[in-house]
Parts: C-alpha cells; sequence; structure tokens
C-alpha cells in the first residue's frame, strides 16, 4: 500500500534539491541585477524557512515575505467585532482556530472567552451549521477568513443554511483577494519586489490567469508554485530564466493541480452568493477598493455586519508602535528586524498577527530560524552558499532554531 509519505517525498529530494540549487547559482551569474522574490502566501514563507531554501541560494537572489496570510493582515477593527460580537449574551461566535490569540485593541477572542463571551474555534466551517441546529435559541455568528481557498466554503455553508433554513446562522464575511494586494504592493513600489511566486491552492479555485494582468502592468515575473521545497526552488528556476532572457510572464509550477481557468464550479458558487466590498482596509497596505467579498443583497439578512450593526465600533485602529507587522506585510522589514520579535513577541505572548498564525511570517522564523538567525547575505555569506543535505532536509535550520529559541527564552526571563 502507498503511504502518504511516499507520495510527497520525491518532492523533498535532497538530490533534486541540490541539482536545483547547482542550476541557479549557475545562471544567476547571468543577471544584470539581483532579483527580489515575493511570495506572496505564508506557506511558502513556512517551506523556505523550515527547509532552509534560503540557504540555497546564490546572494543575489532574495526573498521578500507578502501579505498572504488571511489572519495576518486581519486589522484590529475586525477582530474588535468579532469580540464585540461574542460578549452580546445571545451570540455564539465561531471562526477558524488561528482567529482566537489575534490580538484586537480590546485583547483576544481567547481573553474574551475568559470574561464570559461564547467563542468557539472550529477547523470545518460546516461545524458552524451543527452549533446553530444545536442551539435554536442563540444567534450563530460565524466569523468568515481567507483568500480565495476558502471562499467557496462559506459559500457552501451559507447554500445549506438557506436550504435547511437554519435562521439563527449569521457571517461575518472578512473574505478577501490576492491580485488587489499584489496590485497594491506593486503600486507602492517601496518594496522593489522583481518576481513573484504565487499562491497554488488559491490559483486551483480562481486560474493562474487572474495574475496576468499584474504580468503585464508592471513587466514583472509571476510562477504558481506549489508548497514542497522541490517546488518552490523549480519556481525560483523558472524565474531566473525569465530574467536572464529579459522576458516577463506568467507561468504555472504546480500543473499537476491548477490551471489557467481554475475551478468554474466553485466560482460561480461564490459569484451567486457574494459580491464585491466597496473598500476594505488591510493590516499593513491600508484600504484597497475592491479586495474583499460581502455578502450579495439577497442574503444580507444574514450580514451580521447589519443584523448586529449596533453593537459594532467603527473606528480604524492602528498597530502597537512597536509591533512591524505593517512593515513586514508590506515586503518592508523581515520579521527578526522587529525589535520585539522573540523578545516582547512570541507565538505563545504575541503582539502582533504575524507571530500568532501558522502562515505568519513571524511565526516562520520563531519556528524553525530563531531570534540569532540573519537573512541578509553580506553578512553570512558562507552560510548563504551552503548546499549541505542538512539544509535541503530543514535539519539544520531546525537545529539552529532550537538553540536560538532557548537563548530568546533566557532573555524573556532575564
Amino acid at each position: 500500500m502507498i503511504e502518504l509519505k511516499d507520495l510527497s517525498q520525491g518532492f523533498r529530494n535532497p538530490e533534486l534539491m541540490q541539482s536545483l540549487s547547482q542550476r541557479i547559482h549557475q545562471l544567476s551569474a547571468q543577471l544584470s541585477e539581483p532579483i527580489k522574490i515575493m511570495e506572496v502566501c505564508g506557506g511558502h514563507t513556512h517551506t523556505i524557512m523550515k527547509y532552509g531554501l534560503n540557504q540555497l541560494l546564490p546572494r543575489n537572489i532574495e526573498f521578500i515575505h507578502g501579505p498572504g496570510c488571511p489572519v495576518c493582515i486581519m486589522p484590529k477593527e475586525r477582530i474588535d467585532h468579532a469580540i464585540e460580537l461574542a460578549m452580546l449574551p445571545e451570540v455564539i461566535l465561531v471562526t477558524l482556530g488561528d482567529m482566537i490569540r489575534v490580538p484586537g485593541s480590546k485583547g483576544t477572542l481567547a481573553q474574551c472567552r475568559a470574561k464570559g463571551g461564547d467563542v468557539r474555534p472550529i477547523y470545518d466551517p460546516l461545524d458552524a451549521l451543527e452549533i446553530a441546529k444545536q442551539n435554536p435559541d442563540r444567534k450563530v455568528v460565524f466569523f468568515a477568513i481567507g483568500f480565495e481557498t476558502t471562499t467557496p466554503m462559506t459559500a457552501v455553508l451559507l447554500e445549506l443554511a438557506e436550504k435547511q433554513n437554519v435562521a439563527n446562522l449569521y457571517f461575518h464575511i472578512n473574505h478577501v483577494l490576492v491580485p488587489p494586494a499584489v496590485d497594491a504592493v506593486m503600486a507602492d513600489g517601496a518594496a522593489k519586489v522583481t518576481a513573484f511566486i504565487g499562491p497554488s491552492h488559491v490559483s486551483a479555485i480562481t486560474g493562474s490567469d487572474i495574475y496576468q494582468p499584474i504580468v503585464d502592468c508592471y513587466h514583472t515575473p509571476v510562477v504558481v508554485s506549489g508548497f514542497e521545497p522541490v517546488d518552490v526552488m523549480q519556481s525560483i528556476l523558472m524565474i531566473v530564466e525569465q530574467k536572464v532572457q529579459g522576458i516577463a510572464k506568467l507561468e504555472v509550477q504546480y500543473t499537476r493541480v491548477v490551471t489557467a481557468k481554475g475551478n468554474q464550479a466553485a466560482q460561480q458558487k461564490v459569484a451567486s452568493m457574494f459580491t464585491l466590498r466597496p473598500h476594505f482596509r488591510w493590516r499593513g497596505l491600508g484600504d484597497i477598493p475592491l479586495s474583499s467579498l460581502v455578502l450579495s443583497e439577497q442574503y444580507r439578512h444574514r450580514d451580521a455586519e447589519i443584523v448586529f450593526a449596533d453593537a459594532l465600533s467603527d473606528q480604524a485602529i492602528e498597530d502597537h508602535k512597536a509591533c512591524q507587522c505593517a512593515d513586514i506585510l508590506r515586503g518592508l522589514a523581515k520579521p527578526n528586524q522587529c525589535r520585539v520579535f522573540g523578545r516582547g513577541c512570541t507565538p505563545t505572548k504575541p503582539m502582533g498577527s504575524c507571530m500568532v498564525s501558522s502562515e505568519g511570517a513571524c511565526n516562520a522564523y520563531y519556528r524553525y530560524a530563531g531570534l540569532a538567525f540573519d537573512l541578509d547575505l553580506n553578512k553570512d555569506a558562507a552560510a548563504k552558499e551552503a548546499t549541505t543535505d542538512e539544509a535541503v532536509t530543514g535539519k539544520a535550520t531546525t537545529n539552529e532554531a532550537s538553540i536560538n529559541r532557548a537563548k530568546t527564552e533566557k532573555e524573556i526571563t532575564a
């Protein structure tokens, strides 16, 4: 019998990683200028850090971490909405697990629950339907988050609630879109991004064609990549090949799943239940027009922002001044450049959303690289050039992380 580990092993093969790394090194010598690659999704950031992929690249290729973590980009005022809803005696607030510890201006949902708010973490949106059925005398609010990947699941939940006449289920919609965020990064220009690694799970739903306007407008390569280390390294090689040839085009590395047009059945279901929200404020990127979704008119009777409008605050709230999540999400800073990283801000006591989420860049640095890790290639060229099996398999970075986390904990308790 074939086991799951057997299916993934080829995408983590050290020899193949070495071969890709060597080819990237060879071609990078022909580059006229450095490449700054933004991996849009936090899942890619975790792959890069876990397997030490940054150590396998030449010094003229740099990763810039992007705003592709739906928990990380949620502004404090939206978290406050969740807390305000949960504190209403008639409300049960359900949301995905990562949201529980994200701080708003009024604390976290975990702290809200400790104060008596009825907050229930779930891992399957359809659990919200069962909770609503089991509590007919309560109003159940599903605090929905995510990019295009998870929106179809919310659409299915809404469809079932309508068909089964579960009238006490409401939705606080925070579904956001990748292309407007990427466009905002490029339009700002501060991050100096010269290529993108696109998220494959989003693209499996939307199709890869959604990135073509970015390529055309900014003459910037976009390669849609899978999440295994071999996927990411092959995607980097595809970007380098484009740069050497002096071209910019959209390519799909993750051809085993992603197509140009995507899952059209899922797209149609989403389009039938949602419409574009005129404005949505992203943590770090600010207000981006037409970058998120809201329930369409026929479902507004389930829109928690309308039904509970009198209980919800309406004021933009900025992050803590010491927290640099905003700059990290814009690609202007690395996590270890934040002065509270690993000290005042840790996964067990996060100050910012990038440390909370399992897809957050700060979480990835803390988990796999530790406090002392420095991504400045000029400071440690030797480590950058390392192409050992340990770096490929993640053992080198993981061992280093253990040492650095021990140092960090000592500093915290000192």
